[in-house]
C-alpha cells in the first residue's frame, strides 16, 4: 500500500475525540463504530465550517472554493484503497454506491445473479427486484464449515449465465472475514462482474483493489472511517466502468452535447450527480486524511486488538455465547445472552453510558435464519478504545445480565 506506516498514538486519538475531550469525569465507553462512529474533531470543524461560508456567502460560491479539496477527498479514497482517483465517484451512501452499479449491470431473462449467504437485506432485496423485473435469477453462494464463503461450491455454481456476483467483505451481523480475492478470480473466469459490499470494512481492514480483483466496491463514511452519515463512495474498475452506463444520469455523470445527444463522462463521475452535501463529503475527506496520517495499518491492528480482547473475555461471562464465524475476524463481536432479551441488555448498558448495538434477522435472513438467530448483540470497538473502557463493558455486561436474574 503506497501510505505509510505509524506507530498508533491512542493518547492522540482520544484527544481528538469531542465526546472524550469534552467530558468531565468517566469518559463513554462507545462501542458501535460498525454503527455509526465517533468523528474526530476535524471531521466536525470541517463540516461546521463549510456550512457557515455557505450562510455566508451561498452554497455555489462556497463549494468552488472548495473544488481542490473535494478532489483530495477522491484520491485520498483511492490512496487508502490503492486505486486511481478517476474510479472513485462520491456518494451519499454506500446503499446508494451499491445500487448506482449494480442497477447498471445489463441483465436478461435467464440470467444469473450470485448473493453471499451473509448479504445484507438492501442487496438481497434489490436483486431480487431486478430478477422480477428482468427474468434473471437469484442464488446464494453456500458458506463453508467456518461459516465463510464456500468457494468450492462457488467454483461448481458458476457459468457463462452468471452475469453479477454480489460479495461481502464483512457481514453486519459479525467477524467475519470472507475470502474475496479467491471468489473473484473464480467469478471471473465465466466473465461475471463482482460488487463487492465494503461497508463493514474500508477502515478497519486492510483493502487493496488490485490485489482483491473486484469490478467495484461500495463503503460508507459514516462507519469504520468515523466519517459524517450520508456520505460513501463507489469504486469502479476503469475498464468495466468505460462499459456501463449509470440507469440515472444529469449534468455531472453526462454533458448536453446536442439537442438529442449527450456523452457520459470518461471516469467514474458518471456515478456521481451534481446536487451533493457539499459540507459531508468535505467531513469525508477530512476524516480519510485523518486516517491516513495516522497510519492505517495501526489503526487496524488496534481495532482487530480490541475485538479479539473481547472475544477472548465474553465467554467468561455467565450466559453469553460469541456468535462470530470464519477463520479470519474483523472488529465487530456478535454475542447473545441466554434467555435475555437482546434490546433489554442494549438498553441496560445504555444507562451505564456504554453503547453497543443489535442486529436483527431481516438484516441477514438467509444466515441468521440458517444459524437459529433472531437478533445478536453487535459490539465494534474501533482503534480509540482503551482496554480499561473494555473492561467497564464487560462488568457492565456482567451486572445487567445479574440483576435482570
Amino acid at each position: 500500500m503506497p501510505y505509510r506506516r505509524y506507530v498508533l498514538d491512542i493518547d492522540r486519538l482520544r484527544a481528538d475525540i469531542p465526546a472524550y475531550s469534552d467530558t468531565t469525569g468517566q469518559s463513554p465507553v462507545f462501542l458501535d463504530s460498525a454503527g455509526s462512529s465517533l468523528p474526530p474533531r476535524v471531521v466536525l470543524d470541517t463540516v461546521i465550517s463549510h456550512l457557515r461560508r455557505e450562510a455566508e456567502i451561498g452554497g455555489y460560491r462556497a463549494a468552488a472554493e472548495r473544488l481542490d479539496d473535494l478532489d483530495a477527498a477522491r484520491s485520498d479514497i483511492a490512496t487508502l484503497i490503492n486505486a486511481a482517483p478517476a474510479s472513485i465517484a462520491l456518494s451519499d451512501s454506500a446503499s446508494r454506491s451499491w445500487s448506482d452499479f449494480f442497477y447498471s449491470v445489463p441483465l436478461e431473462p435467464e440470467d444469473r445473479i450470485l448473493i453471499s449467504g451473509s448479504d445484507y437485506a438492501s442487496n438481497a432485496i434489490a436483486a431480487l427486484q431486478r430478477a422480477r423485473v428482468t427474468g434473471a435469477t437469484v442464488e446464494t453462494i453456500p458458506s463453508d464449515s467456518t461459516g465463510q464463503l464456500d468457494l468450492e461450491a462457488l467454483a461448481d455454481m458458476v457459468d457463462d449465465r452468471v452475469k453479477l456476483v454480489s460479495l461481502l467483505h464483512v457481514p453486519t451481523n459479525g467477524g467475519l472475514i470472507n475470502p474475496v480475492a479467491e471468489a473473484t478470480a473464480i467469478a471471473h473466469r465465466v466473465g461475471a462482474l463482482v460488487l463487492l459490499d465494503a461497508c463493514q470494512a474500508v477502515g478497519q481492514i486492510d483493502i487493496d483493489v488490485t490485489d482483491l480483483g473486484v469490478d467495484a466496491l461500495s463503503a460508507t463514511g459514516r462507519k469504520w472511517l468515523r466519517g459524517p452519515r450520508g456520505t460513501g463512495f463507489l469504486y469502479v474498475r476503469p475498464e468495466v466502468c468505460r462499459d456501463l452506463e449509470p440507469g440515472r444520469l444529469d449534468l455531472r455523470g453526462a454533458a448536453w452535447i446536442d439537442p438529442a445527444e449527450y456523452r457520459v463522462a470518461d471516469d467514474a463521475t458518471r456515478f456521481e450527480f451534481s446536487e451533493c452535501d457539499v459540507a459531508a463529503r468535505l467531513g469525508l475527506g477530512a476524516a480519510v486524511r485523518y486516517l491516513l496520517d495516522l497510519g492505517p495499518a495501526a489503526v487496524y491492528s488496534a481495532i482487530s486488538d480490541n475485538a479479539e480482547y473481547l472475544r477472548l473475555h465474553l465467554p467468561g461471562i455467565p450466559g453469553v455465547s460469541v456468535h462470530d464465524l470464519g477463520t479470519r475476524f474483523a472488529g465487530i463481536v456478535s454475542f447473545t445472552v441466554t434467555g435475555r432479551d437482546p434490546l433489554e441488555i442494549r438498553d441496560r448498558l445504555r444507562e451505564s453510558d456504554v453503547t453497543i448495538t443489535a442486529s436483527h434477522r431481516a438484516s441477514t435472513l438467509l444466515d441468521m435464519t440458517a444459524r437459529g438467530l433472531d437478533t445478536v448483540l453487535r459490539a465494534s470497538p474501533h482503534a480509540f478504545v482503551s482496554t480499561g473502557e473494555l473492561d467497564r463493558f464487560l462488568d457492565a455486561l456482567d451486572a445487567a445480565i445479574t440483576r435482570g436474574d
